[in-house]
């Protein structure tokens, strides 16, 4: 495919690798300015401290995102065992230290089947759903508390990697909707010591791998370097 004004206007489906630290719109204002088109969005948001695939969509592809979200994806990453976090994850300080002394491969690898198959999973209170018209971030960050209800999941695999002192580094296969924060919060509930996602990376969404994907520098290259027909 070739990166032309013509073919981004007409529809184009772009694999991008997230960097980390920027949002999934940090991506798409930046390609917006990039490749100068209004008509540009990706399909499924990834937090701002996770890297991989982000599928953006152009033109006439972005009546496709909402087909694209609902592919099953997959994501590595690890969970840090023996303290939990507000957000579920490092965007806030670890608390509430635990001892992981009686934690052990084999008692990681009992409960990781609780959580496969059909699962009732409550999303973070730091997450972008909104509840009455506001994301319910912002209200935790004002303090109120809100209790959002259960949602069905579908984990069809959950993979432990490796374990070495409270590090748990796993691989996930999960339908959409799916939050690998509460993931790893609910986790560390089940055994009894607390945990926090620390690094993340999704690796697949459907058939579109990380491995197809343009890092941000390489895309901006690969455009620079593309002759203008505009």
């Amino acid at each position: 495919m070739e990166f032309t004004k013509e073919n981004f206007e007409q529809g184009t489906v772009l694999l991008i690798d997230k960097p980390i630290e920027w949002t999934s719109f940090d991506v798409i204002r930046k390609l917006r300015n990039l490749i100068r088109i209004k008509k540009i969005g990706h399909a499924g948001t990834l937090d701002p401290l996770a890297t991989g695939l982000l599928i953006v969509c152009t033109g006439k592809f972005t009546k496709r995102i909402n087909e694209y979200m609902a592919k099953e994806k997959e994501y590595t990453g690890t969970i840090t065992l023996g303290a939990v976090t507000p957000t579920y994850d490092l965007e806030s300080e670890p608390e509430q230290f635990k001892s992981i002394d009686s934690i052990s491969e084999e008692l990681i690898q009992q409960q990781l089947v609780s959580f496969t198959g059909l699962i009732q999973q409550r999303p973070p209170a730091h997450s972008a759903i909104k509840v009455n018209g506001k994301r319910v971030y912002e209200l935790a960050r004002a303090g109120k508390e809100v209790k959002l209800e259960p949602r069905p999941v579908h984990i069809y695999e959950f993979e432990l990697v490796k374990y070495n002192e409270g590090q748990l580094q796993f691989r996930v296969v999960c339908s959409t909707g799916t939050y690998i924060r509460s993931l790893a919060h609910d986790l560390g509930q089940a055994l009894g010591c607390g945990a926090y996602l620390s690094e993340l990376r999704r690796t697949r969404i459907g058939e579109f791998t990380c491995r197809e994907a343009y890092t941000m520098e390489q895309f901006q290259k690969i455009l620079a370097s593309a002759t203008p027909t505009d």
